[in-house]
């Protein structure tokens, strides 16, 4: 990963609370007490990428998590040597929930396509965080579910009737 990692250490406490107001805002984390959420706030750190950089690389598993504060970054795919574009993530995009709850190698990549400002947290703050409080992981589950139901019903709404092959393919929410 080519990035500027800015720590929270010494950090100003404007930035805190403008991490926590961001968590607030994002599903996976707006279900939390607040106590808990002032945790995720504190152990976040913000990540500078610049255009070319790779926030993620795929078939890499770097147990990480981001929130696009500002920026532009692309979905990318490789396949038989070619790299397919899938879509672009802007400005309040969070991704990579997935890979704080286990291992989990990226099926894609993410390129900063201009000057990127990321939210990040690591699998192993999140892990210690949420052994500190593991009555919330219920709530934490419940937004994944939420999240991939939601996911698959903006696909069934946009992609069945014009897309064949895309009837196929659906069916996430039963895993």
């Amino acid at each position: 990963m080519n990035s500027n990692s800015v720590n929270n250490k010494g950090a100003p406490s404007c930035e805190f609370q403008e991490n926590l107001d961001i968590l607030r805002q994002i599903d996976f984390f707006s279900a939390l007490p607040l106590e808990v959420a002032k945790i995720f706030a504190y152990l976040c750190t913000r990540e500078i990428f610049k255009p070319g950089d790779y926030l993620i690389q795929q078939d890499e598993d770097d147990g990480q998590a981001f929130y696009v504060i500002s920026g532009k970054a692309r979905l990318l795919h490789k396949e038989d040597n070619q790299e397919l574009i899938i879509r672009d993530y802007e400005t309040g995009s969070f991704f990579g929930r997935l890979a704080l709850m286990g291992n989990m190698p990226r099926l894609f990549s993410m390129q900063a396509i201009t000057d990127v400002t990321c939210l990040t947290i690591t699998r192993e703050k999140f892990l210690k965080a949420i052994n500190q409080f593991p009555d919330q992981m219920p709530r934490i589950i419940k937004a994944i579910v939420e999240s991939v139901q939601a996911w698959e019903k903006r696909f069934l709404a946009h992609h069945t009737e014009s897309c064949e092959a895309c009837k196929h393919k659906i069916g996430v929410s039963l895993v």
